[in-house]
């Protein structure tokens, strides 16, 4: 099944359904990826703090597919903000994928509290663009203020924003933002795992209005939501390492949520963020250094 494209800013084609690898332990990552991309997945995303872009680079050699028939994205983490320092994040991360260009790049934080460094960083990733040494190059965790400032001194826009939206959380007005300047908003969390994960007391694969609407059409509750997603414009990177999950996850092209489904997931927005809020990412607190290999 060939997975519907998105069309970034700089007209770069972007699988809409990829597959991510956040929280899988280094030892996993290679068999998760290498079933992902059996099953049909081609945009996988990692990034450097994952600890775990080898494993993405070893499935992808192994998968037997052309180069340019997987679409791989990868972050920078906040230790190698700078202009050099982001400049050599590149060259690790490329390394350990086994690759010499990365379809996106993005910064993984905004970094408000040593936000030069996060705009010197963004400079290197517009280096690397017209270099040709990425495709395409975007932020994450970048709220309504963080954009402002970026775009107020950016030669590219960025094409995506990934962020955490779910059916509990869905960030509207840093959408609506994202949208009206042509960034694709990239939901991390998309089936809302940061809801249950960390012992939240609701979880949206047991909310009664997701199962209803997933009863409606013989699906999981999880299709439902990354349907949802699919069907506002949104890309989605659900993870697991579970073959049956990876497989579930990827069976969302065969039916469609109308609007007044939409609408009741729409619906469920809570407004309480699962992850860290963006301004308590500081170097202080979660500065690390990324080892070379």
């Amino acid at each position: 099944m060939t997975v519907p494209t998105l069309i970034l800013n700089n007209g770069v084609e972007m699988p809409a359904l990829g597959f991510g690898v956040f929280q899988t332990p280094p030892d996993e990552t290679m068999s998760a990826v290498q079933e992902a991309l059996r099953v049909g997945y081609r945009h996988i995303d990692t990034a450097a703090a994952y600890a775990n872009e080898r494993g993405v680079g070893d499935a992808i050699k192994r998968s037997g597919l052309a180069r340019d028939q997987i679409f791989i994205e990868t972050k920078i983490w906040i230790s190698d903000y700078g202009y050099d320092e982001t400049l050599h994040g590149f060259e690790k991360s490329a390394r350990k994928l086994g690759v010499d260009q990365l379809d996106l790049l993005i910064l993984h934080q905004a970094l408000p509290s040593a936000f030069d460094r996060t705009l010197a960083a963004y400079c290197a990733l517009e280096t690397l663009l017209a270099d040709g040494r990425v495709r395409a190059i975007g932020v994450s965790n970048f709220m309504p203020d963080h954009l402002e400032r970026l775009l107020g001194v950016a030669k590219v826009v960025p094409a995506v924003n990934q962020i955490e939206v779910h059916p509990y959380f869905q960030q509207p007005e840093l959408q609506r933002m994202n949208r009206q300047h042509g960034i694709v908003s990239q939901a991390w969390s998309p089936i809302g795992g940061i809801t249950f994960y960390r012992g939240g007391d609701k979880s949206t694969l047991e909310d009664p209005v997701i199962l209803g609407i997933a009863k409606a059409h013989g699906k999981s509750a999880a299709q439902v939501m990354l349907r949802w997603h699919l069907q506002e414009g949104r890309s989605v990177i659900p993870k697991s390492v579970k073959p049956v999950r990876i497989a579930e996850n990827f069976d969302v092209f065969d039916f469609e949520l109308s609007p007044e489904e939409l609408a009741a997931i729409d619906g469920l927005e809570t407004g309480v963020r699962g992850g860290p809020k963006p301004e308590a990412i500081t170097l202080e607190a979660f500065g690390r250094v990324i080892p070379e290999e």
